[in-house]
């Protein structure tokens, strides 16, 4: 009986032994994956650049035939219309308790909802633009901007932006193929993407900052975190100067900080806006501050919001000097004449003797009334440069030295 029993045990464990190669092999086999499909190329827009690398982008509203001319930013939560646009357009607006929050400034909005917005043979459905008023801008850079496109158009596609050819390319959701030499990011992601970065000055600190192609600088770090991380020494030298943000003009100071490190890329002598943060954009010790468009525009850049991912690969501008000019002048286009309105104490564009209202007439030999251009040859140039304005009516020549502010 007993030898019985014992062919049978080991007749039970052979058959054991073999259910579960079995079962390992058929569970091999069976073993699904769920494959997305493969990015669809939906649309080529081409885009503009301004001063500091904003990107400019055409697109149209609903079934109104002329195209708006939108800021393509990173650093925007949702999509937004200027008040003088979308009343221009007749469009109706939603009351809300919603507010947004800038560098200057927080305010509440009105909405108008479900719009399509149209580029590039793309449509895009279903978008509620909060209201805002974006007349400084358009003071600023001298076109008029319609409007901003952020995390509401972005969080639906994957976004390539050809900062060498001048084109964003627009891809459904799924599997993409990144090109090679460059680098996958992947930051946090809020309505944001918060990227990591390390500053080295006076010591090397990192922090997380907001990916911002809507910011004309390259790095804007808030004093909390410069006076928390002892970045710099007391004694560094930082230039008055402002910027334009939610809410109006911001005080600020600028200085260069040695070397920013962005994933394996390394960039030295990197100029550094420094603001208070009041309106807590920052949202410190969350946050250090942003990376600006001046940084990224060196990039040819691959944003998949689906997949909550960052590929950098540098492009022909990436080693291109930073601007190091400081001028200390705010100038605007109003009533189509190129105005000085702000003049920073103790500026060079204070000691050359420029005052509020003068209106430029011509930069050098430059007398084209461009805006853009007057501001290139301002950010471009160390040294002394003839600007010719007018004051009460009156032509007058000054000479302004523009001073590197990495001295």
């Amino acid at each position: 009986m007993n030898r019985y029993f014992n062919v049978f045990s080991v007749c039970m464990k052979r058959i054991g032994i073999a259910m579960v190669f079995l079962c390992l092999f058929l569970k091999g086999v069976a073993q699904e994956e769920f494959v997305l499909p493969p990015a669809k190329l939906l649309a080529r827009i081409p885009f503009t650049q301004l001063s500091g690398g904003i990107v400019i982008i055409k697109a149209r509203l609903d079934n109104y035939p002329d195209t708006l001319n939108f800021v393509f930013d990173t650093g925007s939560g949702g999509i937004s219309l200027d008040s003088v646009t979308a009343n221009y357009l007749k469009l109706s607006f939603v009351k809300t308790e919603k507010t947004i929050r800038g560098i200057a400034g927080i305010k509440s909005v009105d909405f108008s909802n479900d719009h399509t917005l149209s580029m590039g043979g793309l449509n895009t459905q279903h978008l509620d633009f909060h209201i805002n008023d974006y007349e400084l801008l358009t003071s600023v850079y001298g076109i008029k901007i319609d409007g901003i496109v952020g995390y509401s158009f972005l969080r639906r596609y994957i976004v390539r932006i050809d900062y060498d050819n001048m084109y964003i390319e627009v891809f459904s959701p799924g599997r993409y193929k990144y090109p090679r030499g460059g680098f996958l990011l992947k930051p946090n992601f809020s309505t944001l993407p918060l990227q990591l970065a390390t500053l080295d000055d006076e010591r090397e600190v990192t922090s997380r900052f907001i990916f911002d192609t809507g910011a004309g600088l390259s790095f804007l770090l808030s004093k909390d975190f410069v006076d928390d991380s002892l970045f710099f020494k007391k004694k560094r030298k930082m230039y008055p100067t402002q910027a334009e943000g939610l809410g109006g003009k911001r005080q600020m100071s600028i200085t260069v900080a040695n070397e920013v490190k962005i994933g394996p890329y390394k960039f030295k002598k990197v100029p550094v806006h420094i603001f208070e943060d009041d309106y807590n954009v920052t949202s410190y010790p969350l946050l250090g501050g942003l990376i600006g468009n001046d940084i990224l525009r060196r990039f040819n850049v691959i944003l998949n919001y689906p997949e909550q991912s960052i590929h950098l690969k540098p492009n022909l501008h990436f080693t291109e000097s930073f601007d190091y000019s400081y001028t200390g002048l705010g100038i605007y286009l109003i009533d189509g004449e190129i105005r000085v309105i702000d003049v920073m104490p103790g500026s060079p564009g204070d000691k050359a003797g420029f005052l509020p209202g003068d209106i430029i007439f011509s930069v050098e030999t430059n007398a084209s009334k461009n805006i853009q251009a007057y501001k290139n040859l301002f950010q471009n140039s160390i040294g002394r440069m003839r600007v010719v304005i007018f004051r009460d009516q009156k032509p007058i020549v000054l000479t302004i030295d523009i001073k590197d502010i990495r001295r």
